[in-house]
Parts: C-alpha cells; structure tokens; sequence
C-alpha cells in the first residue's frame, strides 16, 4: 500500500496515540508512527508537543527514518530552539558515521535549522565534512557554508570556511567544483564589494575542465561565474571560447542561454578581422533557433533575450527570419515578441517577404496582434527606406478593408512615413481624409490632426475639417487638444485671412476654458508669438522637422550592455537592470561588457539616435531614482543649464511677458515638454484682444528664474511640536507619558516625560514600536537609570531608527508603542510629524527637478491652502530650510512669489512642492507631486505646521 494512506486519518485524540507509537520498542511501529507525524505536519496540523518523542527516534541506523526526523526537526526548531539543541549530539556523531548519505544528511539538516544557539556546534562537524574523502560529503557542505554565511557571516569569516570553500575549486571532483562555485557566487552576491571569487587563468582553467563533467546545474553554476571574469586579451578570450562552445548543444535551455551569455561577452574582446569571430557567428544561431521549438513558455524566455542579442548582433541571426515568422497556433505573447524581432532584422535582402507575411497578419482575428502588424509595415518603411513605397501601398490596401483598428493604426503609422520621407507620398491624404469621422482613438485623432495642419495647403477644406474637431474640443483627450491648437497655428500661418476667427476661438478654448496646464501654457506662448512678431512665429511653427530615426524603440547602449551580462536571467525577461527590480542590496551589481582589444575598435553599439535614448531604465514603482540614477536620463533629455542673458525684468507686466513667452519651467530644458497643473497656474487668462504693452521689448534671462541671490534667507532651527499627553495616568495604573518627536544632527529622536502618579515605585522600562509605515524603531534601549518614585518626573531622550519593519498605517504617520515597567505593559499609540524623516541630503539639483517633475504623472499631484500665514517668501523658504525642506528655484509672476522646493524622505522617496506666495495674500497656496501620493497629506500638514509656529 502506498503512503497515501498517512494523509487520509481524521481520528481525534491522535497525539497521545502517536506519543505512545513514537516510544515503541518495534521499529516498524517507530517508523510509521514518525510517517504519521510528517502527513500531519504537512497538511497543516500542529505535531509540536511531540518534538522531544520524534527527536528520541534519531538514534537509529535505518536511512529512511533518519531522513524522515530531519525533516520534522528543520520544519519545528525555529519554534522549540532550546529543545533542538537537544539533537546536536546525534548531528555531531552522525556526520562522523561511516555511511558518506548519513553524513551528508547530517551537514544538510544542520545547515537548514536557522537556529543562532546551534549554529556555533555546527563548526566543527563542517570543517570535517568539508575535508571529507567522499565527494558527496564535500560538495553538500559547501551548499551549507553559504546557507551558514546567511545565519552568521561574521562566524564563517572567522572560521576561516571561506578559504576552505576557495580551495575546493581546486577539488578533483567537477561537481564540489561547481558547488563551491555556487556557494561562492550567493556569498559574493550578498557582498559586492568583497573579491571572494578571486578569478585568475589558473582557477578559470580548472572551471572549464570541471565544466565538461558536472551535471546541468553545474555548468550553469560554472558559465555563470565565468561571464564575472575579463580575460586579459583576445587570446585568452578565443580559448575561453573555443572550450565553452560545446555547451551550446546541450539538452538543457538554461546551459544554452548561459553558455551565450559567456560568448555574447567575450566576442567583444575578439578582432572583427579574426576567423574565429565569423566562425562563433555561425555557431550562435543554430541553438538559438533549436530554443524556439521548445514549449511557449520557454519560446518567450528565448525570444525576449534573442531580441537583446539581436539589437547588439544582428549578423548572428540576419539570414533566419523564417523561424520568427508566426505559426496560427502561437500564443499571442509569442506572436507579439516575434513580430519585434522580424522588425529588428528586416533588411533590404528579406522585405518582400517580410511585408508579405505582414500584410497576412493584419487580416488576423486577434486586434492586438493586428494592430502591432500594421505598425510593423510602418517601421518597416521607415527602417528600409527601398520598400517605404511598397509598404505605403500596403497600408492603403488595409485602409480600404475599413476596419475601424486598422485604419485607425495605418494612419497613425502614416503620419511617421511623412516625417521620414518628406514631399514624397503626400498624395494619399485624400484618401486619409475620406476616413476622418471613423477616428474614435485619441492616437489616431491627434495623427489625423497633424497631417491636416502639416499639409493644410493641399487641402482645400482643411480649415472645415479641423472645425469639426474643435466642436466637441473640451472631451478630447490632452493629447488630441495639444495637436489641435499647434495644427490650427499652423493653418493660420498659412492661411491668415480664412481663419483668423477659428485661431482666436481656439487659443481662448485653450487658455481661458481649460484647467491643462500644458495645454493652457502652449496657448499662451502661441498667442503672444502671434501677437508679437508673426514672422517669428511662423520661423518657429512651420520650422523644419528633423527627420525621425529608424529605430525608435532600441534599448539605450548602456542598458543593453549590462542587460547582454544578464542573458538567462529575469533582467533579459524584463528587459530592465536587476536594481529595477531586486529590493535592496543583494544582486544589484552593475555589469558592464569588456572593451574590446586587440584591433582597436570601439565596442560595437547598435547606431541611436536621439529618440532611441528615450527609454531609461524604469525606476521602482514608489521611489523617485537617486539623482545618480537620473544622469542618464538628463543626458538623453540633452539639457544644457540655464545661461544667465541680460538684466532681470523691472516691471511687472514685462516679467509676466518674459514667463508667458518662455513657458514657465520648462522653458530651461529648451523644448515643449510640459508641466504640471502647479507650473504657470499663477498666469491670468489672457484677454480677448492683448495689449499693446505687451509688444514692449521681453526683459530678462531664464537664467534669472533660477536666481537664488534673491534674498532666500539662512535657514532657521527645525520646527519641534509642542508636548502632547500620550498616555494617560488613569489608562495606565498611575504612570503618565506625554512627549514630542525632533530630529536633531540627522538623528531622530523621541523625547518622552515620564511621571509616576501611583504610590509605588516604578521601574525596569522597557519600549517597543508595532511595525509601522516608514519603519521607525528604536535605536536602544530606554535609557531610564534610577527608579522612578512617586510623584517624581523624569525627562529620555530615546534615538530612533528607520530600518525596523515595516506596515502601512491609517494614518500613515500613526505610530503604535509598548511601553512596560514593573508593573504591567501599557499601550498606546501617537502621530508624528512626517518632517521628522524629512534627511539633510534632499536638495536637489535644479535640471534633476525639472526632469522628475515632468516624469511623475499629473494625477499624482495634490494642491493645498495654507491659510493665515503672514510671512513672506523669503522667511517661508528659510524657515522651511531648517526643517530639510530645501528651496529649488524662486521666481515670481505678476506679484506672486514661486517657490519650487524637494525634500527627500528616510525611505528615499521624493517629494517636490510649488508654494505660491501673493504679497498682502495670508493664504499661500501649495503643490505637491510625489511617486508615493500618499505621501503628500502629511507633507502638507508639516508646511502647515512649520510655517504656522
């Protein structure tokens, strides 16, 4: 019968029955009473009273039911330490046992019981096992040296098993090599500065020949640890090659993509000019094709890391295009993947056939893989610029099919033809224009739009066509009211006569009905070009537009190279760094591939242009990047900083001219990139017919905006809130706890009066936190020295630190305490100021600011009143400053002070202000964008309560 059995009892009263079975003389019985107790354990019950009985058991010869005991003991000696120290003499003398399988069982187990008090007898038992004359016994103990390192790292260290674990790479056997290696590697992988993989032609040698006859896992092990090492030139990375090779016709996938990943990143170092590197060509792409004709599954794993070695290599893969072109019965996230790739490797040699299997794609069922092949034809054009007119065609003949998806995605992807092939096929916008009232998508509507205003003198009825959308201008999306004020601009630029009456509706739709700040800014800066110097307008509106790169949707150099070092790994999947993605420290080492030597060059980047940098690495989801993290986003964003020009403006009505014409914010990154709801509120809406003033000369630089010498006064102390009461004498049995919270030096603190209202003596205090939102904890103990008699009073200082657990409170500054003392434990809870975990290191740079505003999503952003506040600006900013909330840029706009201010939490979230300051006005209104807005509520009650006090 089988074991089965065990799992089906329901019989009440079973633990004394098992108590008696487990104390049997018969060893039968022994046996399947111990079977009983693991089926109960396993299915949830609680078989902890019998721990002392099941650990009595261990004394026995039989492997079967020593294997069964180990088992119970890993699962329940966490929660009985004391009675687990119990087994150590039997672990001691079994790994001293004649059998090599009991010894290893015996290191194993006692590897796995993360119990502090048995961890210093395991020592010596693995120092044994380690040296052990068995392979088997070795190579198990070097797994456990990790698994100990990750109880105690210090103990290891000391015990010099590091070392012991570095010889053992030496071992004769290929697989206590590849464990060693292992071992190593979760070691290193914990620490990353420290060189515990001291790799050098000697021990890589030795990898390589362990390499060949280790199991699977091994090898991965091995690969894995030789794409960490940097040959010192070619030769050494041609043999390193030359002995890898083989592993690319392994069984296994995961051997397949580690054994690439090596490849992919000594290639580098080899001379293009050399034979070799045109043979190891060749021989990547018969695995990687083999890859594709495994499960869906693992056709995605392969497909996702294909697309990244075909962006830095597309000669491995050039003449393969048939095995990426779709089969009717592959899942659409197969489909979807394949379809990239064919992109990436079309050429003039393969587009026919390439547009003939698109063209059979778009006339699929499934929409969301019909519409990613419309675009396909599209980036086609665009990349192979001897097919652009084969596939404008294409794209006219699915037009006619009206389908309402795919004309609406042909014309979108119509719009780039035209960008990149000016005056060229221009003739087709009639046949575009008979599909207008079929647009429903606000992609396709905004596309519509552009090449209405592009090419509004070849339409006659260009000026009725945009009318038509500007009926219902107000339930558009921002991004088709954006397109729709630009191109009716431009019509006006080229037809004034005919449209003077649509253009005035349009800029007072955009700057007086609407609440879009982007959209409101755009209109202003459009109505004072127009009213100021039309010539000028038209040199910027109708300038000519840079044609669009080939390939907008590559992974920036930088970020491919270091996700190549990750192939095989979920970096390749996600096709983001490991830091996007790993909490903490662990893992997150930046890898980068090796320059290439011997013939000179340059390592080889796919050619980028600068829409191709557009992707950064995505940051984690509730913090802002550090400012290092954002450098390469600046440099993508191509920001020069601000450049001081000319005196600062005197009168008010020019230094409104100045804002309205530079676009607030934004116009230091030199482009039309948008703002926030906060950016420019402070603008009037413009007047029906402008001024005359207004034409007078525009004063002042942009380099002014970010002026700081205008009187931002020394920071003040930081703000300290009064004491409260937190726990009454009468809720907790005479002893009463008022206190506040303060940050003094960078160190939290939690300042507490203590008064002992009963008749006896209190004393033995103690404190402890609940978990709570930003981890808060204390960094000692309660320093209470003397006994605290009746009626006295005593004031502690109690440091606290942010790196305790952590839960999300309601509120989300609510902070739960255990308070005890000789007398019982008390319990009550307290709110603290969120400006207490506000760190000194949260000024930001100024372009950081502008960029992080711009990136956070305007539905993130909260704005607040202060109300009764009678400062100025330059006592707010100050005052503000002593509690780390630091003043970015200040400007002002027709009376009204702007301050632009970060602040940077313990937990490293960011959270950017705009206060807005009117002179006679004691209510200021603020702004607050964050990652976390959460956040926000509590930041505002701080600038509430600093400002106020």
């Amino acid at each position: 019968m089988t074991d089965s059995k065990y799992f089906t009892t329901t019989k009440k009263g079973e633990i004394f029955e098992l108590k008696a079975e487990l104390n049997s003389d018969k060893k039968e019985k022994k046996k399947e009473a111990v079977k009983k107790v693991i089926a109960s354990m396993t299915v949830g019950k609680d078989v902890s009273a019998l721990f002392p009985d099941v650990v009595n058991c261990m004394q026995t010869d039989n492997l079967e039911l020593k294997k069964l005991v180990y088992l119970y003991l890993m699962n329940y000696a966490k929660s009985q330490p004391d009675m687990a120290i119990m087994a150590v003499n039997t672990f001691v003398k079994d790994c001293e046992d004649a059998n090599p399988l009991i010894r290893a069982l015996a290191v194993r187990t006692m590897g796995c019981i993360r119990v502090d008090k048995i961890t210093e007898y395991l020592c010596e038992p693995l120092r044994k096992c380690l040296k052990d004359e068995d392979p088997y016994v070795r190579k198990t103990a070097a797994v456990c040296v990790a698994k100990l390192h990750d109880i105690n790292a210090q103990l290891v260290e000391d015990q010099g098993f590091l070392d012991t674990l570095k010889d053992l790479i030496s071992d004769s056997n290929p697989m206590v090599v590849a464990n060693a290696v292992a071992a190593l590697s979760e070691i290193a992988e914990s620490h990353p500065n420290s060189n515990l993989l001291d790799l050098n032609p000697q021990s890589i040698n030795k990898l390589l020949t362990a390499l060949n006859e280790c199991t699977e896992w091994g090898q991965i092990f091995i690969l894995d640890c030789l794409a960490n090492y940097t040959p010192r030139d070619d030769r050494e990375s041609q043999s390193i090659c030359e002995r890898v090779t083989p592993r690319l016709s392994h069984a296994n996938s995961a051997v397949v993509l580690s054994a690439v990943k090596v490849l992919m990143k000594f290639m580098e170092m080899l001379p293009k000019d050399l034979d070799y590197y045109g043979t190891l060509l060749k021989k990547l792409a018969p695995p990687l094709v083999t890859l594709l004709s495994a499960e869906p599954e693992l056709q995605y794993v392969a497909l996702r890391n294909i697309n990244l070695i075909v962006q830095k290599r597309p000669e491995i893969l050039k003449h393969e295009m048939k095995v990426f072109f779709v089969k009717y019965n592959d899942p659409i996230y197969v489909k979807l993947e394949k379809l990239d790739i064919m992109i990436r490797l079309a050429s003039q040699a393969n587009i026919a056939q390439v547009l003939a299997e698109l063209k059979e794609y778009a006339t699929e069922v499934d929409v969301d893989f019909v519409r990613k092949a419309v675009r396909a034809i599209g980036r086609c054009a665009i990349k192979v610029e001897q097919s652009a007119e084969r596939c404008v065609s294409t794209l006219l003949d699915l037009i006619q099919t009206k389908v309402n998806y795919v004309v609406q995605e042909a014309i979108v992807v119509i719009k780039d033809i035209f960008r990149k092939y000016p005056n060229k096929y221009e003739s087709v916008i009639a046949t575009l224009c008979e599909n207008l009232d079929s647009l429903d998508e606000p992609e396709a509507r905004a596309a519509m739009i552009w090449i209405v205003g592009e090419y509004a003198e070849r339409i006659d009825n260009a000026d009725e066509l945009l009318e038509s959308f500007l009926e219902g201008f107000h339930d558009e999306s921002t991004q088709v009211q954006l397109q729709l004020l630009t191109a009716i601009v431009k019509l006006f630029l080229k037809k004034p006569t005919e449209t003077q009456e649509l253009v005035q509706q349009v800029l007072s739709l955009a700057t007086q009905d609407s609440d879009n700040p982007d959209l409101r800014d755009r209109g202003y800066i459009y109505w004072r070009l127009l009213s100021t110097d039309p010539v000028a307008a038209k040199e910027v509106v109708l300038a000519e537009k840079p044609l669009i790169s080939e390939e907008t949707d590559l992974i920036e150099p930088t970020l491919l190279e270091e996700l190549i070092c990750h192939i095989g790994t979920l970096a390749s999947v996600y096709h983001k760094p490991p830091s996007a993605f790993v909490e903490g420290s662990r893992g997150v080492m930046h890898k980068r591939l090796p320059a290439r030597t011997g013939s000179g060059e340059s390592t080889e980047s796919p050619d980028v242009g600068t829409a191709a940098g557009g992707s950064a690495p995505e940051a984690a989801p509730s913090i802002i990047p550090s400012q290092g993290d954002l450098l390469g986003d600046l440099l993508n964003l191509d920001m020069a900083p601000p450049t001081t020009s000319g005196p600062p403006p005197t009168t008010g009505m020019q230094m409104g001219g100045m804002d309205l014409l530079g676009g607030g914010l934004d116009s230091l990154l030199g482009g039309d990139i948008g703002g926030s709801p906060a950016m420019g509120a402070g603008f009037g809406a413009a007047p029906a017919v402008m001024p005359a003033s207004l034409n007078a000369p525009v004063g002042g630089g942009l380099g002014d905006l970010f002026d700081l010498g205008g009187g931002v006064g020394m920071p003040m102390g930081a703000y300290i809130p009064p004491k409260i009461v937190w726990l009454p004498a009468m809720k907790a049995k005479g002893l009463e706890i008022s206190g506040t919270f303060a940050r003094r030096a960078g160190v939290i603190q939690m300042e507490l009066i203590l008064t002992n209202k009963a008749m006896s003596i209190m004393t033995d205090f103690a404190i402890q936190f609940n978990r709570n939102s930003f981890g808060l904890a204390p960094a000692g103990p309660l320093q209470v020295l003397t006994p605290l008699g009746p009626n006295q009073t005593i004031e502690v200082s109690l440091p606290l630190s942010t790196v305790g657990p952590v839960m999300k409170m309601d509120p989300l500054n609510n902070l739960q305490v255990a308070v005890k003392n000789n007398i019982d434990v008390f319990y009550f809870s307290c709110q603290y100021p969120i400006s207490m975990l506000f760190v000194e290191d949260g000024k930001m740079e100024r372009q950081v600011f502008l960029a992080t505003w711009k990136d956070i999503p305007n539905d993130n952003e909260s704005q607040f009143q202060i109300k009764d506040c009678h400062l100025n600006s330059d006592a707010a900013s100050s005052k503000l400053q002593g509690s780390n909330i630091f003043t970015i840029a200040k400007r002002t706009v027709e009376g009204q002070d702007m301050l632009y201010m970060s602040i940077k939490l313990s937990n490293g979230i960011w959270v950017l202000a705009e206060l807005r300051v009117q002179a006679g006005n004691p209510n200021y209104t603020i702004s607050l964008k964050c990652r976390a807005p959460e956040v926000s509520q509590c930041v505002f009650q701080c600038y509430e309560a600093v400002l106020k006090n």
